[in-house]
């Protein structure tokens, strides 16, 4: 029987409401409406229940959170109940009197995502014209309030050519760290990957770059880069490891090992609306459904990788296999991994799709 760990980090969807539209969104296709939405009592209980499951950090997300106006008081109960907040924003609704509830709330900490340096670019990403500008004078008022800000960069054959600059800029930013997040391909992005996919010699520089940008900014600012999956040579563990540390909760309450788990069909997830938590993450059907080793395929429980990588990513075995139990195609051990790569090869050779962006009318 997999020994379960304590969960150290939840990602609450607190909505799927977002004025951007990036066509590479991480949220899933169909999106879940304000009218299902959790209220403001059912969070606390669900942050009280993590906290004393053994969480620590609480990452409150969307779509764009700030869209909830009950946000402050949110952030103020993690807060009685020993939650570290980080905020994950689009930051074209946060005004400043928005930032200094959350602030007086006591908001640990803000991840700003930013489409690009080059304004009109950026704003074509996102979809929302404008959209560059108050997220640089977002950065700016977080900064003077003295909280830390992470800047998040998106990157894609699109801004993939910008990326010294991004680095530079979340310096003059005054950013505490950096994070590179090459595109992942599942939900939105699958949908438009000949509108983002790099071409392998793009993706080997982009690398480089930052390899060499740590080493010069060392002790400035700390950047995280996460590479795409379709170049790599062994699998991403996924969050971890599919239910190992980490929780996500949609809008509507069902819990989730992964943030994509619900591409997984057959998969039944439980909803914080009928169990505890703890009952969901120690007994649910879908957090012990690749759980640990003993699920794996003999590929991956011969591997001396196999707690190391955890399998890979049961979402895109899903999409590039049509089984969640088979090895992640970008594990070059795969025998597919020759697919994904064909894949993302003839994808980053083609003239790139008009964006297919993100719809959503609330």
């Amino acid at each position: 029987m997999t020994h379960v760990l304590r969960p150290i980090g939840l990602l609450a969807e607190l909505t799927h409401r977002c004025p951007l539209q990036c066509p590479y969104c991480s949220n899933p296709v169909n999106l879940d409406r304000k009218s299902g939405e959790l209220d403001t009592a059912t969070w606390k209980r669900v942050f009280a229940e993590a906290s004393e499951l053994g969480v620590l950090q609480v990452h409150l997300s969307g779509g764009e959170p700030t869209a909830r106006s009950d946000l402050p008081d949110i952030v103020a109960h993690c807060r009685e109940v020993n939650l570290y907040t980080n905020l994950i924003t689009s930051g074209v609704l946060l005004d400043q009197p928005a930032l200094q509830r959350l602030y007086d709330a006591g908001l640990d900490h803000i991840q700003l995502s930013i489409q690009d340096v080059e304004e009109a670019n950026a704003d074509r990403i996102g979809g929302y014209r404008g959209g560059h500008a108050k997220k640089l004078d977002l950065a700016k008022r977080v900064v003077a309030l003295g909280l830390p800000l992470t800047v998040n960069w998106v990157v894609h054959r699109q801004n993939i050519h910008n990326l010294g600059r991004m680095i530079e800029l979340a310096v003059e930013m005054g950013a505490k760290r950096v994070e590179i997040a090459h595109t992942q391909y599942y939900g939105w992005a699958f949908k438009n990957r000949r509108a983002l996919m790099p071409t392998y010699r793009q993706t080997l520089d982009a690398i480089a770059l930052v390899e060499e940008a740590r080493r010069r900014l060392e002790g400035v600012i700390v950047i995280d880069s996460v590479v795409p999956d379709y170049y790599a040579r062994f699998p991403k563990a996924c969050v971890g490891g599919w239910g190992r540390r980490a929780i996500n909760i949609t809008p509507q309450g069902r819990v989730l090992p992964c943030h994509a788990a619900e591409t997984i069909p057959g998969l039944v997830f439980d909803n914080v609306k009928d169990k505890p938590l703890s009952e969901i993450w120690l007994n649910s059907e879908a957090f012990n459904a690749f759980r640990g080793t003993d699920w794996m395929p003999d590929l991956c429980r011969n591997c001396d990788r196999k707690e190391i990588d955890w399998g890979g990513c049961r979402c895109q075995a899903m999409a590039i296999t049509g089984s969640a139990s088979e090895t992640d195609p970008a594990c070059s051990l795969s025998p597919l991994n020759a697919t994904l790569r064909a894949m993302a090869e003839e994808d980053s050779a083609a003239e790139p799709d008009a964006f297919r962006y993100r719809r959503f009318g609330g």
